[in-house]
C-alpha cells in the first residue's frame, strides 16, 4: 500500500500539474515551437525557474506523463501475480489500458489533438524517440531482475519496438480521420499479434531447448 503523500508533496504535485496544464493548453493552440517558456510561466504563475525545477526540457512539459508510464511498467512487471510470466502482464496492461481510453493507452478521439502536435515538431518526435529508448532500459532491467530466462536487453527492443508500430498505425488512422472505436480492434490485434510472435520467438530462449551450433569462421 502506497503511503498518503505529505502537504508538501501534494503542493509540489499541484504545481507539477498547473505548468503542465498551462503549457499543454499553449502547444495545442499555437503549436510546441511556438510557445516559449516564459509564457509558460506566466500562464502558471510561476518563475521560469519554477518550470525547470520541475521540466528541465520544454519537451518534457508536454511528454508530462512519462513519469507515470515507467512507474505503470514497473508496477506491472513487479506486481504481477506469482507465476504469471512477465509478457503476459504486460500485454494485459497495455491490452486493458487502451480499451478503457487511457491516456497512456493510445486510443481515444481526444488524443488527436496530442497526435497533431508531435507530427508538427521534429523536436517533440526527436524527444519521443529518447522516451522509447529510456523506457527500453527501463524494461531490460525489470526483464533481468523479474529472473525469468529471458534476454531483458532483446526483449524490451522487441517490445518497444512492437508497441511503438502499433501506436504510429493508430496514431496516423486517428489523425486521418478515424474515429478510435473503428481503430481500437485493430490496435488490440496487432498488440495481441506482437506478443504472440514474442512469446513464441523467446519460448526457445527461455527453455533453452535450441542449441545453436558454433559459426564457421571460414
Amino acid at each position: 500500500m502506497k503511503e498518503t503523500p505529505s502537504l508538501r508533496e501534494r503542493k509540489k504535485a499541484e504545481t507539477r500539474r498547473r505548468i503542465s496544464d498551462h503549457g499543454s493548453m499553449l502547444f495545442y493552440e499555437r503549436g510546441f515551437d511556438e510557445v516559449t517558456i516564459g509564457e509558460i510561466a506566466e500562464a502558471a504563475d510561476v518563475s521560469k525557474v519554477t518550470v525547470f525545477n520541475y521540466f528541465p526540457r520544454k519537451e518534457d512539459i508536454f511528454f508530462d506523463r512519462v513519469p507515470e508510464l515507467v512507474e505503470l511498467v514497473t508496477d506491472t512487471v513487479r506486481g504481477r501475480r506469482a507465476g504469471e510470466p512477465v509478457l503476459s502482464a504486460l500485454r494485459d496492461m497495455l491490452v486493458r489500458h487502451a480499451r478503457e481510453g487511457h491516456p497512456l493507452g493510445g486510443v481515444d478521439d481526444r488524443f488527436v489533438h496530442f497526435f497533431r502536435v508531435v507530427a508538427g515538431s521534429a523536436a517533440l518526435r526527436a524527444r519521443a524517440r529518447e522516451i522509447a529508448d529510456e523506457l527500453e532500459a527501463v524494461l531490460a532491467a525489470l526483464i533481468d531482475e523479474s529472473g525469468e530466462e529471458l534476454p531483458g536487453r532483446l526483449t524490451a527492443a522487441l517490445l518497444v519496438g512492437a508497441f511503438r508500430a502499433a501506436f504510429l498505425a493508430t496514431a496516423a488512422r486517428q489523425l486521418a480521420g478515424e474515429r478510435a472505436a473503428d481503430v481500437l480492434p485493430d490496435h488490440v490485434a496487432a498488440l495481441d499479434l506482437a506478443f504472440d510472435v514474442l512469446a513464441r520467438g523467446l519460448a526457445p530462449v527461455r527453455s533453452g531447448s535450441e542449441k545453436h551450433p558454433p559459426r564457421d569462421p571460414r
